[in-house]
Parts: C-alpha cells; sequence; structure tokens
C-alpha cells in the first residue's frame, strides 16, 4: 500500500515539481518586467478573484465530492454508466459555470469593489483592474473542466497528465509576459488575456487522455441524474468548507486593497514561494490519496483507511517541517536569489522576505489539511470540513479586525506581514480541528512510535538550522551579488541543509519502517 502511494506520489511531485517550477518563472519574468506597483497589484486582483472561484468550485468542493463517487462508479459500476457520469457532470457543470462566467463579466466592476475597495483610492487602478477581470473571469470556466478531466484521470491512476497541465499554463502565461505584453502599450490587458488562452489550453492538453480511457463524450444537461446529484450535494457544503484557505487569502486581498501600493504584490510573491514547497508534495500526496482513501472507504477496509492517513501525516512531518525551517532561515536569500532582478527593488526583495518569513510557518498547517480533509471527503462528508473552516476563517477575520487594520492605521510598518501571520494562524487551526474529529470518530488511529519520530525530526531541523544560518551570508551580500552568485550560493545552502537534515535523521536511527509505524 505504501510503496504504491509512493510511486504515485512521486509522479505526481516530479510533475508537479516542474509545475511549480515553471510557475516560479512565470513570477520571475512578473517581477522583473513590471515590479510590484500598481500594474501587478491590479492584474493580480483579477487573477485571484477566478482563482479563488477555481479553487471552489475545481480543486476544492468539485474534486473533493467527484472524486470519491467516481471512484465508486468504477468499482461498483459498468463503465457506460462511468461515461454517462462524465457526460452528465460535464454538462451540468458546464452549463452552471457558464451563467456564472457571464454574470461575472458583466459585474466586474462591482466584483473589484467588493474584493479590492482600497482600488478607488488611486486614480486609473480601479478601472484597469476591471478591464483585466473581464478577461481573466473566463478562466473560471475552462479550469473547472480541466478539473473535471484531471478527477477523471487521477480516479483511473493517470497522474501525469493531469498534473502536468499546470505546466502548459505556464508556459502560456510565460510568452504572453515575454513577447506580448512587454512591448503592448496595455500590459496588464495583455497578461489578462493570457490567463483567458492559458484556460483553452488546458482544457484541450488532457481530452486526448480522457478519450483513451473511453470516458470522453458529448457533455448533457443531466443535473437529475443519480450521480450528478450526489456530486452537487456533496459540493453545497464543501463550496463553504473546502477552500476556506482561499476564503482567508482573498480577504486578505480586501484588507491589503488599502494599504500601501506593493502589498499586494509583496503577498502575493511571498505566498507563491511557500505554494511552491506546498505543491511540490502536500498537494501532490493529497491528489494521490483521496481516491485511494474512497476507494478504501467503498470496500469497506477501515483498517487500510487509518495506515493511509497515518502513513501521509509522517510523511508531512518528515518532509514539510524541514521546508518550513528552511523557508523562514532563506527567506531573504529565495526572494532575492528569485524576484530581486529588473524593476523588482531592493525594499521589494526585503517586503517579500517579511511576507515569507511570517507564511513559512504555515506550510505545515496547509499541508496537514491537504492531507486530513480527504480523509472527510473519501467518506463523503463534507459538512464536518464546513464547521471546521468556518471556525478557523472567523478566527482570522477577528485577527484581521482587531491587530491588521489598527496597525496600518497607527502607522506600523509593515501591517501586511499581520494578514500572512493570520493565515497561518486560521491554517494551524483549521489543521487540530481535522485531526481531533477523525480522531473522535474513530477513522484515524494512529500507530506506534509517534513520539520517537518527532523527537528524531525535532533535532534535525534544529540542526539544520543552525547550520543554514552559518553558510549563508547577509542579505546585503546577496543584493549586491551577481545572479550567477545568488544561484551559486542558495544551491550550497540547499545542499548544505538537506545534508545536514538527513544525515541528522540517520544518525538518529530513522528508517523507513518508523515511516510505516512499525
Amino acid at each position: 500500500m505504501s510503496r504504491a502511494i509512493f510511486k504515485s506520489t512521486s509522479v505526481v511531485g516530479l510533475t508537479t515539481l516542474l509545475s511549480r517550477v515553471t510557475g516560479l518563472l512565470r513570477d520571475m519574468v512578473y517581477s522583473q518586467a513590471f515590479g510590484a506597483g500598481t500594474l501587478m497589484d491590479a492584474f493580480l486582483v483579477a487573477f485571484k478573484i477566478p482563482n479563488f472561484l477555481r479553487r471552489l468550485f475545481a480543486e476544492g468542493a468539485f474534486s473533493q465530492s467527484f472524486v470519491p463517487v467516481i471512484s465508486e462508479y468504477k468499482v461498483r459500476r459498468e463503465q457506460g454508466e462511468v461515461r454517462e457520469l462524465v457526460a452528465g457532470v460535464a454538462g451540468t457543470l458546464g452549463g452552471v459555470l457558464l451563467v456564472v462566467t457571464a454574470i461575472g463579466v458583466l459585474a466586474a466592476p462591482l466584483i473589484i469593489l467588493l474584493f479590492a475597495p482600497g482600488f478607488t483610492q488611486e486614480a486609473g487602478k480601479y478601472e484597469l483592474a476591471v478591464e483585466m477581470l473581464r478577461w481573466t473571469f473566463p478562466y473560471l470556466f475552462f479550469i473547472s473542466l480541466t478539473a473535471l478531466f484531471s478527477g477523471v484521470l487521477n480516479s483511473y491512476g493517470r497522474f501525469a497528465v493531469p498534473a502536468f497541465t499546470q505546466v502548459v499554463m505556464n508556459l502560456v502565461m510565460i510568452v504572453f509576459a515575454v513577447l506580448i505584453a512587454a512591448n503592448s502599450d496595455n500590459p496588464g490587458v495583455t497578461l489578462a488575456i493570457g490567463v483567458f488562452v492559458a484556460g483553452v489550453a488546458q482544457v484541450l492538453f488532457q481530452l486526448p487522455s480522457v478519450a483513451r480511457l473511453g470516458l470522453l463524450s458529448m457533455p448533457r444537461w443531466r443535473p437529475a441524474a443519480e450521480g450528478v446529484r450526489r456530486i452537487g450535494k456533496l459540493m453545497i457544503p464543501g463550496i463553504f468548507g473546502s477552500s476556506m484557505a482561499q476564503v482567508s487569502l482573498l480577504l486578505d486581498t480586501l484588507i491589503a486593497s488599502f494599504l500601501v501600493t506593493g502589498s499586494i504584490a509583496w503577498l502575493y510573491y511571498a505566498d507563491r514561494l511557500m505554494e511552491f514547497a506546498l505543491g511540490v508534495f502536500s498537494i501532490a500526496l493529497a491528489t494521490v490519496i483521496l481516491p485511494r482513501l474512497s476507494a478504501q472507504h467503498a470496500a469497506g477496509d477501515a483498517a487500510r483507511f487509518s495506515a493511509t492517513l497515518d502513513w501521509s501525516l509522517r510523511l508531512v512531518l518528515v518532509i514539510v517541517t524541514p521546508a518550513t525551517v528552511g523557508l523562514l532561515v532563506l527567506a531573504g536569500p529565495i526572494t532575492a536569489t528569485i524576484f530581486g532582478y529588473g524593476q523588482f527593488s531592493d525594499n521589494d526583495v526585503l517586503m517579500t522576505q517579511y511576507g515569507l518569513m511570517a507564511y513559512s510557518w504555515g506550510l505545515i498547517g496547509f499541508s496537514l489539511v491537504k492531507v486530513l480533509a480527504p480523509g472527510y471527503f473519501a467518506r463523503q462528508d463534507t459538512k464536518t470540513p464546513v464547521r471546521v473552516g468556518l471556525i478557523a476563517l472567523g478566527v482570522n477575520m477577528g485577527f484581521n479586525l482587531l491587530l491588521v487594520l489598527p496597525a496600518h492605521f497607527m502607522g506600523f510598518g509593515t501591517p501586511f506581514v499581520l494578514l500572512a501571520t493570520s493565515t497561518c494562524l486560521s491554517a494551524a487551526l483549521n489543521s487540530f480541528l481535522l485531526w481531533r474529529g477523525l480522531r473522535r470518530e474513530g477513522v484515524y488511529r494512529p500507530s506506534s512510535g509517534w513520539t520517537a519520530l518527532g523527537v528524531r525530526v525535532l533535532i534535525a531541523n534544529s540542526l539544520m538550522a543552525v547550520a543554514l544560518l552559518a553558510v549563508s551570508p547577509a542579505l546585503n551580500d546577496w543584493l549586491g551579488a551577481t545572479p550567477l552568485d545568488r544561484a551559486g550560493w542558495l544551491s550550497g545552502c540547499i545542499v548544505a541543509g538537506v545534508v545536514t537534515y538527513g544525515l541528522a535523521l540517520s544518525l538518529l536511527g530513522l528508517r523507513p519502517a518508523h515511516l510505516r509505524g512499525s
């Protein structure tokens, strides 16, 4: 079981790594060409809004409702019924999203006013964001269909193509940024058009793989079909519960729109660096275990269900915690090496460093949510994550209202850092409540060896942090170095950290058996 999951996770992880690398290349192009000023603030808001809805309709509520149902159909029904389910979901979801997309395009001025009211305080910023949103909003329609086909492929063990689809998007957006927007009279709108084209390209990229499974047919409007109704019923609470982290980020954007120009961009670039680490492993692992947990639940195998969760949580502890320490200690060097060129000033590097330091420890909470939530969705329980997510969201907003806005009006220099801190607190609470719920229900029963594993990981991380602090030059040295020197220094720091951490774990006696709870 563990070996099969590890192999699938490795495939998704490597492909997702390529996706994240091309995503960083895209963001490097953005930072160097357009900096962290008005244009990027407006574009990032226009891009975040459909991305937020994507997490709700696509990667969030839809995927976590669709995968368990299609996994059940695959186990218990004929392929023709699976094909009808896919056609019915594609037609019904597509029809609803066409309407939502039309409304979004027409209501773009109101939507920007809702999510970034602070833009009205700067001449031209609000109008630019509205124009961009009218091009980026249809991305929701295309990416949701992409999520549907990804769910089909993942359920049949075809993980590489869905994971690579994001690479297609990044390449299209890089081409638009480098070859078109940089030479355009209206580069912001050109970037937004690139988002639209990227959405179309992602759908087209996946169609051949779905066709090879024999599951591609004409979409049909089938809201009354049994499987479609079940998915819809699961989605309704899931829309509120599965993507509370994204709601938090959008609310952060709303508040950040009132802060100094650049705050949204600084938070975005810091979040992208944290998301890079999150996507390489945690999202890949969650993608793999959801269909497996769904199949184990459908087969009534509670012991293997719990063992899958336990093994996944152990991997999170061993792999995600050193990534968290690395992001915290090397926040400045990483930011300077990846973004600190062209229009991205030294002050932008410094501000993004602060944001990344604040986001870094949230990587653990976000990763745990990614692994624990499938423990509910695989059992078609979407109500519990709703309740948990709303509690976490309430804590997030309370912190923002009580500390962030007052800090801004009192002249605190970097209030956007508190936004990142609040988001991480929310993720930590969310993960704890999800874990506690699984324990109380008896769904997850930890196997032996957790205390010893935790002590080993704590000592190894501490030694790694000391090693990183010892070998990394000061931030001013990074800012004054050439790009090649920065890359060489950062590579050396990463190698030193990995070697120290791995050697420490080995000397402390960690063996593969400890990850299986033996």
